[in-house]
């Protein structure tokens, strides 16, 4: 009877002790989001690269909220920037930038992330960085597919490298 006992206080200890932990957590605070994934997204198919960042809510989302996110531009120049309303049912918030040009592997780019109310004030920000592990030479020329339902694009027929001769490249000169 008494190994009984000792094993329920023992495991009645235990669970007290988890519990104490578990209140004692950080859960963020005045966080309304936190980042869950970025990378940087090599799309073969349509040969474009961007940016992409997820963020996971930790409080319910309010009405109007916007996330203002200034992209590092990888060819130089002025900073890419998006707005992107964020829905409130939403179980998270995917940021895309636009195609990008003059991506290079290992170098790092930083990204902000404002995320504001409907009247443009400041609830939360963020300042990270996004790596590539590849560099933009990897994607074709041009998009090997073309169209809604992916029709082989003709003027990559017999360039099976992607790359076409006498093809422009992009200008990344101004590229930090």
């Amino acid at each position: 009877m008494s190994s009984k006992f000792s094993r329920s206080v023992v495991l009645g200890a235990a669970l007290f002790a988890a519990a104490a932990l578990g209140a004692c957590r950080d859960s963020g605070g005045d966080q309304l989001f936190a980042i869950s994934g970025k990378l940087f997204e090599f799309n073969y198919r349509l040969g474009i690269a961007t940016y992409v960042i997820t963020l996971n809510p930790l409080k319910p989302v309010g009405e109007g909220q916007v996330a203002v996110v200034n992209f590092q531009n990888p060819a130089g120049g002025d900073p890419i920037i998006v707005n992107q309303k964020i829905w409130p049912k939403l179980p998270h918030i995917t940021l895309t930038s636009p195609p990008l040009t003059c991506v290079v592997k290992d170098k790092p780019y930083a990204v902000s992330i404002r995320i504001e109310d409907s009247s443009g004030a400041l609830l939360q920000s963020f300042e990270t960085t996004l790596t590539s592990s590849l560099d933009q030479s990897v994607l074709p020329d041009r998009p090997l597919v073309i169209g809604p339902v992916y029709e082989l694009n003709k003027d990559m027929v017999g360039h099976v490298d992607g790359k076409l001769p006498g093809e422009p490249k992009p200008d990344c000169s101004k590229a930090a």
